[in-house]
Formats: structure tokens, C-alpha cells, sequence
């Protein structure tokens, strides 16, 4: 059954609204510009095409369904042009057209043709399920982007977008498929757009579409979509290399030929059956090598690889030894991504060669089944049906990964956090780890033993205090290296800390440890929230106490569910309590029913110091750099989920971070109250004698300070010794005291209050 335009005059529609978010086909005829029959023309040719591709594995009836779709959607689009001058039509054949090259079934193209009727005419998704059934219309809106909700800011709009289309993945990976299907064909056809929307378009699929891609093991399309994102953001070293690259082909297709020959040669003489591809590698592949390592393109030797595909996974092994013995293999140059794959269950053996000439060649080694995992990823499950048992690990791997967002979205508190956390996880690189039973863990290149233990269970993660690695106990900040046999210790007793947001490197744990943070912990955050905003209305003149129909307009105005939310967002620095003080004066100049606040006599509108007392919980931490004490000038950084970090004014970190963020700092003050004590570095320079680090640890016990570390350096021919303590004090005045009955010490030298 034929798809056959619906309306013969819908590139010239006098009524046509141009849509510029649609760019004009890459190998389109100039001529579409003017002349609307060449783009219907072009239009007829794509449903033939798309027509003859569903024949061949959709049923009749199936069929009777896309093409129903095919006519909505042409009859929804009718009178909309893109950049080119072609129907608008002309984008969702070629996305389907995508799509039927990976034989998804028929809901999955029904909802390709339809993917853009929900954003771009009056189509709502009641109307898609009375016509087309739930599935397809819940495919189009995971697809549809969310144009009727007001944002703040164009990047807040943006990463809502995303998180539905990855929440909806989450339940359909049909979605993402359709969505980089999508994206393929806008960018292929990116040529019509203004440079800085071009650039826009690229640099978010470089940092989004291109690492789902990967993740999803769709190989080719990662391929592709990264070279075109490339070729729009630099477009000029794209085409310096491209021309550089096509003079290469030319020089080193001797050598090319060479190799190819020797090693079909050789594998059938060992009676290997195997197909041997000559492979170039991307240019953006030649740029990212070049960028990294610093490298000349006439210094990027493997520009050409090789690829084998065998008849069996036994092969692979007997081949990689056939080639070891034709050519001498690199050091460090081999990977077996078949005994351990990649996360994206990427199955091949990884070798490099010198080969003739002394140049280093790659070759891929592979069965024909982890060939086709190789190229379509998780597409492989509709493009070879017949072989779904083979890919169950795949689907697993891949499950496994979906679920995770829909963890990290119930732990989440806005959509740009989310994205944060997605963005950590689809870094490509992997490190693998093995538990005490042997079973292998992938984690992201540089995550720790903390993630490892939230990868496990978010309850190992959130009681972990250590672990063992290779039997010898470690830290949780410890970075896991390939091959690590990790255990975790666990305590009841602990939890999550702030400071753990600063080493953790998986998406997972940083959700997990705020949600914690922000959940375990919302009493103390919510009363230091109060505070803070007391605080920022009484500088503006403002009485704390606000009347019930204001706190109502503020509720209304801001994304918080409860007054207790707002608190405790800027308790732990999520909003800025000046900025919310702000506000609520405008909502009062605004209103004449308000009682007015009074001129504002303080230019500035700087904050009166915040009393602190250190005993506020994980709403207020001490900076390690510094370790303030009672006594010392502070200051107070807001750090998002973190509360305030307090620093010494002369603390050089503190410095260095108020001149890049100068809005998130509050001036503190010690409360008259404290109950506590505080750590503190000191560094004692001491004569190298026997019985002096006694002496000097016991007159700091007499001194009434607690010694909670010691460390000393290692090199005995010395004849000074560095003795460093951290001790536990009252404020400065008792720190001094220490430190002059120390001095007094025979054998110390020389005694300072140590700062990193």
C-alpha cells in the first residue's frame, strides 16, 4: 500500500509560515528556494522511498496505520516551509525514513512522521490517542518539547525539555531513537541556519545527543553527529583538516593496500574465515587526538585502521595471535572489550600493530553478531529480531542505565540538576572494578569508592565510612583504577557529608547525597534559611515578620510547594536570601494595599552579619583550607546544597573564589555562645632527638587540647624534624596558649598555625 502526498499544493500555500528551527536538507537543489514544485517533487521522491523501506518488513495492516499517520501529519503541516523552501513534510519522511533503516515497528514511525504536530500546530495529545491509540501519542509527547510553560531563563527551559525527553526515554527507548533520528536529520541539514544558531544547535548535540548516542551503542550515529557537530562549530579547522585528510588517502593508500592484502592472506592460510574492512578513523576523531595529546596531524599515524570480522568468538582470539605474528604488537596498545565489555555493550578485541614502514595501524576484532551490536546498539533489538537472546545482556546493561534516571529524577529537586547529573553519566570513558564475588562494576573514568558503593545500593553508599581495595584498606574519596577488587565498610551509624559532593563523579551518588542532604537534613537548613532571609529584610528596612498575603504572592511567584521549602532552598544556598529580599520589596511597592518599606539610607544593600556557632549540623561547614576558629574574621560562601562554607577573611582560597563569585558571600560572626571545639593545623619544627615528640604532644594535652592527628616527614639524616598536629580548641585566645607552652618545649625550634 503506496503513501501518496495528501494535498498537491502544500509547498505554496499562500498562508505558509516559514518555521526557522527547521533548517533546509544538506543536498537540497538550490532551486527548492524558489521553486515550490522542486520540493514537492523532492517530497513524492522521499514517500517512495520511505514506502519501499516499511514494504519490506511491515505487514499490510501496519502499513494501513503509517500511512494514516503520513496524511495527519501532511494535512497538520500543510502551508509550513523550511528554511529551503521545501514542504515541511519533507523532515518527518526523512526522520521515519531514519528510523525504517533500524526496522523499528510501525508505532515507532508513526510517531517519527508525527513527532512535530504537538509543538508546532493546535494538535493535542487527547486527539493523537482517540486517532492513533496511547502508545504513539505518549511516543510524541516524550517527543514534543514544552512550549506553552513560561521559564525564567532560556537555559531553565532547556533542561526541562531534556529531563521529559529522558524521563520518557526512561519508559520507551523508542523515544530517544525517534529523537536522534530527529536530531541526525537537523543537523545534516543544518546549512540555512544563522551562524550563532548553528553553533547553538551543535554545541548541544556535542554535549547531549552525541554521548546518548554512544551510551546507546548506536555507534554510526554517534559517528556521524559528532563530525557534523564538529563541522559547525569549527568550521574552518574542519575544513583544513578535511583537505588535509583526502591528501593523506592519496600517500598512504599503498601502504593501505599493503596491509589489507598480507592480512587476508594470512588469515586464510591459518583457516580463519574472516572479512577484513579497511576503517578511517573521523576527523573529528584526528581532532580530538590532535587537541589532547598535542599533536601535528602529520604526527597522527593511525588515521587508517582495520576491522575483522570472524566467524566465531573463538576466532577472535586465534586471529589477534595471527596478526601478533605478521606484525609486532604496541606495549599497552591491547583491550580486550570482549571478556569485559564497554557499558554500552561495545564487544571487539582492540590491537595495535607496527606495520609496514613503521607505521602503527589498529585493527578491530569481531564476531558478525558483536558487529552488529557494534554499529546499532540497542537498535539491534528490532533490526535482528531473530536473534533477541544474544542481545539480552545489551538490553540489560541498557535497562539498567534507564532505570538509573528515573532514580536520580526521584532524588532531584530541578530539571538543570538533573541534566547535571545525566550529562556525569554519559561521559564515555570507563573504569572496571570487581566486587568480592567477582562481579564486574563499570564506572566513569575517575570515579571513586564512593560511587562505586552508591552504583551497589544507595544504603552502602549513604553508610559507608571505608573500604578495602585489593585487601589494604583505602578512603572513600580513593579513585578506582581498572582491575580493583573493592570492598565497602558500612556503619550504621553514618551518613552522607557535604563534602562528599566534592569527589563523587557519578550522577547516581551526587542525587543520592544531596537528596539526603536536603530530605535527613531540612530542619536545620530551613531554620538557617530563616535567618538568612531575617537577616536580608532587615538590611532593606523591612520588618522580618511578613503578612500572610505577601508570604502567599512570593509562594506564588517562585517554584517552591511550602514557605519551608523556600527556607530551606536558601539554607542550602539554592537561592540567594538578598535576591529573595529583593523581590518581596518589589511584590510590596507593587501592591498599594502593602505597607511600604522605608528609602533604602544603604547604597549597598550589603547584609548585617550572621552569628554562627558551629554546632548548626551540615548547614554550616568549616573550611578545610583555613579551619577558622573562634577568634578569626570569617566570611560565608553560599555553596548550592552545601549551606554556608565559612573561610578566615585571609584565607587565599576564599580570595580566589569571592573574585569569581562575589554575590554568593555573607559577611559572619562568631555568637557569644559556643560549645564546642575547633580544629586547627600546627606545625612544630623540632631539634631530631629521641623523646621530643612525647614531650610535645604531652604539654598539648596539658595544655587542655585534644590531638585527633599526627604526622611527622620520614627522613632521618635530617637534623630538624616537622612534627604536624591537628588539635582540637576552644577559640584563638586558647590556641595561643598552646602554642606558647609548646615553644618553651626543650628541643622546639620553632611552632605556627598551619594553612593550606
Amino acid at each position: 500500500m503506496n503513501l501518496t502526498p495528501a494535498d498537491s499544493t502544500l509547498s505554496a500555500a499562500p498562508n505558509s509560515r516559514a518555521t526557522p528551527d527547521r533548517p533546509v536538507t544538506k543536498n537540497a537543489d538550490p532551486a527548492l528556494k524558489s521553486d515550490p514544485t522542486a520540493g514537492q517533487n523532492a517530497s513524492v521522491a522521499s514517500v517512495t522511498h520511505l514506502n519501499n523501506k516499511l514494504a519490506e518488513y511491515l505487514t499490510p495492516s501496519e502499513m494501513k496505520k503509517v500511512k494514516e499517520a503520513y496524511r495527519f501529519s501532511d494535512e497538520r503541516h500543510l502551508g509550513q516551509i523550511r528554511k529551503s523552501g521545501e514542504p515541511y513534510i519533507s523532515h518527518p519522511i526523512a526522520v521515519a525514513e531514519i528510523c525504517a533503516d533500524w526496522k523499528l515497528d510501525a508505532q515507532a514511525i508513526m510517531a517519527a512522521l508525527l513527532h512535530d504536530v504537538m509543538e508546532d500546530t493546535d494538535v493535542k495529545k487527547d486527539e493523537l490517542i482517540e486517532r492513533f491509540g496511547a502508545p504513539v501519542a505518549t511516543l510524541v509527547d516524550g517527543l514534543s518539547k514544552l512550549d506553552k510553560i513560561e521559564f525564567q531563563s532560556q537555559i531553565e527551559a532547556q533542561a526541562e525539555n531534556f529531563r521529559k525527553m529522558l524521563l520518557a526515554m526512561a519508559r520507551d527507548v523508542r523515544v530517544i531513537l525517534v529523537k536522534l533520528a530527529d536530531r541526525l536529520h537537523n543537523m545534516r541539514t543544518l546549512g540555512f541556519m544563522i551562524p550563532e544558531k548553528k553553533r547553538r544547535i551543535a554545541r548541544e548535540t556535542m554535549e547531549v545527543y552525541v554521548p546518548i548516542a554512544h551510551r546507546l551503542g548506536l555507534n554510526n550515529i554517534y559517528r556521524e553527529l559528532q563530525d557534523l557537530a564538529f563541522a559547525h562549530l569549527y568550521p574552518l579547522r574542519y575544513k583544513t583538516l578535511s583537505k588535509a585528510v583526502k591528501a593523506a588517502r592519496g600517500n598512504r593508500r599503498e601502504v593501505v593496500s599493503k596491509i589489507m592484502e598480507s592480512v587476508k592472506n594470512t588469515l586464510a592460510a591459518t583457516g580463519i574465515q574472516a572479512q577484513v574492512y579497511g576503517r578511517e578513523k573521523t576527523l573529528y576523531g584526528i581532532y580530538r587526538k590532535m587537541r589532547n595529546k598535542h599533536l601535528s596531524f602529520s604526527q597522527v599515524l593511525d588515521v587508517y585502521g582495520f576491522r575483522i570480522v570472524v566467524d566465531s568468538f573463538a576466532n577472535c582470539y586465534v586471529a589477534l595471535g595471527t596478526l601478533h605474528a605478521l606484525y609486532k604488537p604496541m606495549p599497552g596498545k591491547f583491550k580486550d572489550y570482549i571478556a569485559i565489555p564497554k557499558l554500552n555493550g561495545y564487544q571487539s578485541l582492540h590491537t595495535t600493530l607496527i606495520g609496514p614502514y613503521g607505521t602503527p595501524v589498529e585493527f578491530q576484532i569481531r564476531t558478525q553478531e558483536m558487529h552488529r551490536v557494534a554499529e546499532a546498539g540497542v537498535a539491534a533489538h528490532w533490526l535482528y529480531k531473530d536473534e533477541e537472546a544474544s542481545l539480552t545482556d545489551l538490553q540489560q546493561r541498557t535497562h539498567a542505565w534507564l532505570q538509573s534516571l528515573l532514580d536520580i529524577q526521584k532524588q532531584t529537586g530541578d530539571s538543570a540538576e538533573f541534566l547535571e547529573h545525566v550529562k556525569v553519566d554519559l561521559f564515555p570513558d570507563s573504569v572496571y572494578v570487581f566486587t568480592p564475588k567477582s562481579t564486574i562494576i563499570a564506572l566513569p573514568r575517575g570515579a571513586t569508592v564512593l560511587d562505586f558503593a552508591y552504583t551497589i545500593h544507595t544504603d552502602i553508599g549513604d553508610q559507608a565510612i571505608a573500604a578495602r581495595i585489593n585487601h589494604e584498606q583505602a578512603a572513600l574519596r580513593t579513585e578506582l583504577r581498572n582491575g580493583d577488587i573493592v570492598e565497602i565498610i558500612t556503619a550504621p551509624a553514618s551518613r552522607p557529608s557535604p563534602n562528599w559532593l566534592t569527589f563523587v563523579r557519578t550522577g547516581k551518588a551526587r542525587s543520592a547525597i544531596r537528596h539526603h542532604l536536603r530530605t535527613i537534613n531540612l530542619a536545620e537548613s530551613t531554620e538557617l534559611g530563616k535567618r538568612l532571609l531575617a537577616q536580608a529584610l532587615t538590611t532593606l528596612q523591612i520588618d522580618p515578620v511578613l503578612p500572610d498575603t505577601m508570604l502567599e504572592k512570593l509562594l506564588n511567584e517562585s517554584s517552591a510547594k511550602s514557605l519551608d521549602e523556600l527556607y530551606a532552598d536558601i539554607g542550602v544556598g539554592k537561592r540567594m536570601a538578598t535576591l529573595v529580599a529583593r523581590h518581596i520589596r518589589g511584590l510590596m511597592e507593587s501592591d498599594p494595599n502593602s505597607p511600604q518599606p522605608p528609602a533604602i539610607e544603604k547604597s549597598s544593600g550589603k547584609l548585617d552579619p550572621v552569628a554562627i556557632n558551629g554546632n548548626e549540623g551540615v548547614s554550616v561547614q568549616l573550611a578545610a583550607c583555613c579551619q577558622p576558629i573562634p577568634g578569626d574574621s570569617i566570611i560565608g560562601q553560599l555553596k548550592r546544597d552545601q549551606g554556608i562554607v565559612v573561610h578566615a577573611t585571609d584565607c587565599d582560597v576564599a580570595k580566589r573564589q569571592h573574585a569569581k563569585e562575589p554575590d554568593r558571600w555573607i559577611e559572619l560572626v562568631w555568637d557569644t555562645e559556643l560549645t564546642r571545639r575547633f580544629d586547627c593545623r600546627i606545625k612544630v619544627l623540632v631539634d631530631n632527638e629521641k623523646g621530643v615528640l612525647a614531650r610535645v604532644a604531652a604539654e598539648i594535652g596539658e595544655s587542655d587540647a585534644n590531638i585527633t592527628y599526627v604526622g611527622m616527614d620520614d627522613d632521618r639524616d635530617q637534623m630538624m624534624k616537622q612534627l604536624r598536629f591537628t588539635v582540637q580548641v576552644e577559640d584563638r585566645v586558647h590556641l595561643a596558649r598552646l602554642m606558647r607552652n609548646v615553644r618553651r618545649i626543650r628541643g622546639v625550634a620553632r611552632i605556627l598555625r598551619e594553612r593550606t
